[in-house]
């Protein structure tokens, strides 16, 4: 029997939406250097005009011009700590997913356990306290309070596959331990941790926005979003451009980049749905 088809399909807007929440701040962030140029004289503080568009900021300078300047630490902080994170949960949680000793995997993840049990804004307070770290610290701590979390995800969705007969017909093979981890079980894991992914990175921007406006890892005048935002809060009445537009760039990085994981997670599980053909009705036979 013939049957019809129909693709559950994206919607282009929505995705539209999220590549430019993303895009727009990130070539901010990126580029945003290479177009700053020379700072000139510093006007009054919180001042609109005079040759500054967007206004000044609390010590007079140029407020567009330090937008331009202060997103590539926000960005590259979060891109590198995200990064670290999975490079350092994700073989711990196929580790211990494919393990058949319950001692190992208790050794793996009791330690994750209890480094989660410690709220992530303290643990990074604490160790600033006592290291001062600079941007590449910063990163290092967020990685560090994200990485119990990823290995717990990724081993329980990694410890599914694992269970399946195909992995043990690969152990009677012979199969490498890789092959069997990153060839089949993390191949089906990889639209969980995709979706976590993007999750993750938007947890990971905002903890890093807040480091920074509490004066973790940054100087407390630097050229830094999350600075700008704090620095100049108290004159939001009085010049509020100082605090809305890297409000704004933090606020759609954040939310642009997880609609896009989700958009792009959408695009790829479409399916096509078979619509059979409804069944002709039965006549009636009467006597």
């Amino acid at each position: 029997m013939k049957s019809l088809t129909t693709t559950v399909r994206r919607s282009p807007g929505r995705f539209t939406l999220a590549f430019l929440l993303t895009a727009v701040p990130l070539l901010i962030a990126l580029l945003g250097p290479l177009f700053a140029g020379e700072p000139g004289p510093r006007g009054a503080s919180f001042t609109l005009g005079d040759g500054h568009w967007a206004g000044t900021d609390f010590v007079g300078r140029d407020v567009w011009r330090q937008v331009l300047l202060g997103g590539r630490t926000v960005v590259l902080t979060a891109l590198s700590a995200t990064a670290l994170a999975y490079v350092v949960a994700l073989p711990l949680g196929l580790m211990s997913a494919l393990t058949h000793r319950g001692w190992l995997e208790e050794l793996l993840m009791r330690p994750l356990d209890v480094l989660l049990a410690v709220p992530s804004l303290l643990l990074i307070l604490l160790a600033a306290a006592v290291f001062a770290p600079g941007a590449a610290g910063l990163a290092l701590l967020v990685a560090l309070v994200n990485i119990p979390d990823a290995a717990r995800i990724i081993r329980a969705t990694a410890a599914e596959a694992a269970a399946r007969p195909a992995v043990e017909a690969l152990r009677m093979q012979g199969e490498t331990w890789w092959r069997m981890a990153v060839g089949y079980v993390g191949r089906s894991a990889l639209r969980t941790l995709a979706a976590d992914a993007g999750t993750r990175l938007t947890g990971v921007l905002y903890l890093v926005a807040t480091a920074a406006f509490l004066g973790v890892g940054v100087a407390p005048d630097a050229a830094d979003w999350a600075v700008m935002v704090d620095r100049n809060r108290t004159g939001l009445f009085v010049q509020p451009w100082a605090v809305v537009l890297p409000a704004v760039l933090i606020v759609a990085l954040t939310m642009g980049g997880n609609l896009l994981f989700d958009a792009a997670l959408t695009g790829r599980g479409q399916r096509r749905t078979p619509l059979r053909k409804p069944l002709p009705a039965r006549k009636e036979i009467r006597t």
